[in-house]
């Protein structure tokens, strides 16, 4: 596949094409681990390392792509995060985090990459501190394996080893010695440049969703019914996929709720009691082990996490089926919808976005068009 975030890789064409890089230009840093200046400054100096590095020079056209725009955007919301205490003291709590999201939002709205490359990108930025601070975190290997379902690990570790050359420090060699230890840490747990593997997708869940519970563990299956979870924004086409599939169970759904009730999607104050409503019909279904589709948007982790604790209680098995069109034709779908959303609803939406992971249910679908 070809996919490029830009043709022109000069800086000042990046400047002169995006606005949170020339951003960048504004943004102090903390003396303490980047002496070297702003974000602008140490970007450049990443993107630098990494074209230096014989291993990046090794790769594919498509993986050099997707290292190098996670490089360039690997900072991009110290914009947004960074403190400033005094005396060269700025921290930047958070920003892979956010940057995650912003990462998103570019690879999706303003510069359409491939579902599964821009989620690789976007993984890349959230992660690319893991291989300094890992081994220094408790619960570390659990933290390997999450993040070894969502990144290639071989990648993760270039980047953030372009992350610590393209900086000036004092602790520049410790940093470098993290990092290696990384890939050590890496093939012990059998996720170096591939997915942790599980006996079972249940055994996965498990030990996620399980404190102190072993990693090789295979749980008994047993469950009461199934139910499938439904996770996208508002317009992707979660109704039209019900129809569409020939789903012949119950569904319990939000709009269907509001709609009942004549309530507004953008009534917070009703939130509460529709989703509440819906729980207690979700509960009439999993006390009589019948499968149903819970349909509403679930674009969050916690969102999500809420729900999936109920139905387990039960007993039961949950399938998450995220649904994703091209961006204008969301947004289109959304204005041809009956109950459309407006414009500056849907742009909250998607900065807040986060794609169900592997991690989160039994088994987890991507319906992306």
């Amino acid at each position: 596949m070809d996919w490029k975030l830009i043709e022109d890789k000069s800086w000042s064409s990046l400047e002169q094409q995006f606005g949170w890089v020339r951003e960048m230009n504004t943004v102090p840093q903390d003396t303490r681990y980047h002496a070297e200046g702003n974000v602008a400054v140490h970007t450049r100096m990443v993107l630098e390392a990494l074209q230096q590095s014989a291993t990046y020079q090794s790769l594919s056209a498509l993986e050099k792509e997707m290292v190098w725009a996670a490089a360039l955007l690997h900072d991009v919301e110290k914009r947004s995060t960074s403190v400033d205490e005094g005396e060269g003291r700025v921290p930047a709590k958070g920003h892979a985090r956010k940057g995650e999201y912003t990462a998103r939002t570019i690879l999706y709205r303003d510069c359409p990459a491939p579902f599964h490359i821009r989620e690789q990108i976007a993984s890349l930025v959230r992660y690319h501190g893991l291989p300094i601070w890992l081994m220094e975190k408790p619960d570390s290997v659990k933290k390997l394996c999450e993040a070894s379902l969502r990144v290639d690990t071989s990648l993760l570790k270039m980047l953030s080893e372009a992350d610590v050359r393209g900086r000036i420090c004092d602790d520049k060699k410790e940093l470098l010695e993290a990092v290696e230890l990384f890939e050590i840490f890496c093939r012990e747990q059998d996720c170096w440049n591939k997915p942790r593997g599980f006996a079972t997708d249940y055994a996965r869940f498990h030990y996620f969703h399980t404190a102190g519970s072993y990693i090789d563990y295979i749980p008994h299956e047993q469950f009461k019914c199934e139910v499938t979870m439904l996770s996208g924004l508002p317009g992707m086409g979660k109704d039209y996929y019900i129809q569409s599939s020939g789903i012949d169970m119950p569904v319990v759904s939000l709009d269907a709720i509001r709609r009942k009730y004549k309530l507004s999607p953008t009534d917070k104050s009703a939130n509460g009691w529709v989703v509440q409503t819906a729980k207690e019909e979700a509960r009439t279904y999993l006390r009589k082990g019948q499968d149903f589709v819970w349909n509403a948007t679930n674009i969050t982790r916690q969102m999500r996490a809420q729900l999936i604790d109920l139905f387990v209680d039960y007993g039961a098995k949950v399938k998450i089926v995220y649904l994703e069109q091209p961006y204008h034709t969301w947004r289109q779908q959304n204005k041809s919808r009956e109950y459309a959303l407006p414009e500056s609803v849907l742009d909250k939406m998607l900065d807040k976005l986060e794609i169900p992971l592997l991690t989160e249910a039994h088994e987890v679908v991507y319906h992306v068009v």
